[in-house]
C-alpha cells in the first residue's frame, strides 16, 4: 500500500525517500529538457531555487558553450540562484561531487535532472547523489521522447538549437527555432528531444521566466570531438546576451 507521500515521488522518479520539502538543487543545461524538468518539480511543490551548471575553464557551459552572463540572466529571470562549476581538464567526476558536497553542506538535499531513458547516465548520478547525501529526482524519467518534444511545444517554451552534431544533422539545423516544424524535418533516427546528443537547445522563454532572454548572434563555430567522445564535428550557434 502507498504511503502519502509515494505519489509524489513516483510522478518524479525518485527511487528511496521521500521527496523533501526543503530547498532543491536543478543539473542546469539552461536547454528544454532542463526546462522542462524544472516546470514539472516545482508543479510538484519542490522548492527548486539553486541551478547548477559545470563549466569549462573559461565559464562557457559544457555541451551548450553558453556565456556564464547568459545563463545567469536566464536564472535570475527564474527566481533562482545560478551555481557555475568550473571543470579542469580531466576533473569532471571530481568538480561534480565536489558541487554535490557544497550543495549539502549549504542545507540541500535533492537534487533535480533532466534526463529522460539513458541508464548508464542514471547509474552514474545516483551514486554520486548518494554519496554525498542528496536526493535524486527525476521528473523526466520514462516519459516517451516524441512526447516529450510535444510537451516543450504545447507549454509555450520559447527555444533555439544551439549546437548540432554534424555527423547525425546538417548544418542548417544551427541556429534554428526549436519547433514542430523543425521537429518534422528531423531525419529518420534523430530523436525529436535530441536525448542521444544530436543537438542541443537554449530556452530563451517560458512558463515562470519574468523576461524573455534577449540574445545576439555570433559567429558558428566547428569543433572536432576527442577522446574519450565518440569522432564526430560538433557545430555551435555563439550567442551573446544583448545590451540592455
Amino acid at each position: 500500500r502507498r504511503r502519502p507521500g509515494d505519489r509524489r515521488r513516483h510522478a518524479l522518479g525518485g527511487r528511496a525517500g521521500t521527496v523533501t520539502a526543503m530547498p532543491v538543487a536543478i543539473s542546469w543545461s539552461a536547454g528544454k529538457d532542463s526546462y522542462l524538468a524544472l516546470l514539472q518539480a516545482r508543479a510538484a511543490g519542490l522548492d527548486v531555487r539553486r541551478f547548477v551548471t559545470l563549466c569549462e575553464p573559461d565559464g562557457h557551459s559544457k555541451s551548450h558553450a553558453l556565456p556564464p552572463a547568459l545563463i545567469a540572466a536566464q536564472v535570475a529571470a527564474l527566481g533562482g540562484h545560478w551555481q557555475p562549476v568550473l571543470v579542469p581538464p580531466g576533473g569532471y567526476a571530481a568538480a561534480f561531487d565536489a558541487s554535490l558536497a557544497r550543495l549539502r553542506a549549504d542545507g540541500i538535499h535533492s537534487m533535480v535532472f533532466g534526463d529522460i531513458d539513458l541508464q548508464a547516465h542514471r547509474d552514474w548520478l545516483e551514486p554520486a547523489c548518494r554519496r554525498a547525501g542528496l536526493q535524486p529526482v527525476f521528473p523526466l524519467w520514462g516519459r516517451d521522447r516524441r512526447g516529450l518534444a510535444a510537451e516543450v511545444i504545447a507549454r509555450g517554451i520559447r527555444a533555439r538549437v544551439v549546437c548540432v552534431d554534424l555527423g547525425r544533422l546538417d548544418a542548417s539545423f544551427c541556429g534554428a527555432d526549436y519547433n514542430a516544424a523543425l521537429i518534422a524535418r528531423l531525419p529518420p533516427g534523430v530523436c525529436p528531444a535530441g536525448e542521444d546528443g544530436e543537438f542541443h537547445t537554449l530556452v530563451l522563454h517560458g512558463p515562470g521566466m519574468a523576461a524573455p532572454l534577449r540574445v545576439v548572434d555570433g559567429p558558428q563555430r566547428r569543433v572536432v570531438t576527442q577522446p574519450p567522445w565518440q569522432p564526430t564535428t560538433l557545430l555551435f550557434q555563439l550567442l551573446s546576451l544583448a545590451e540592455a
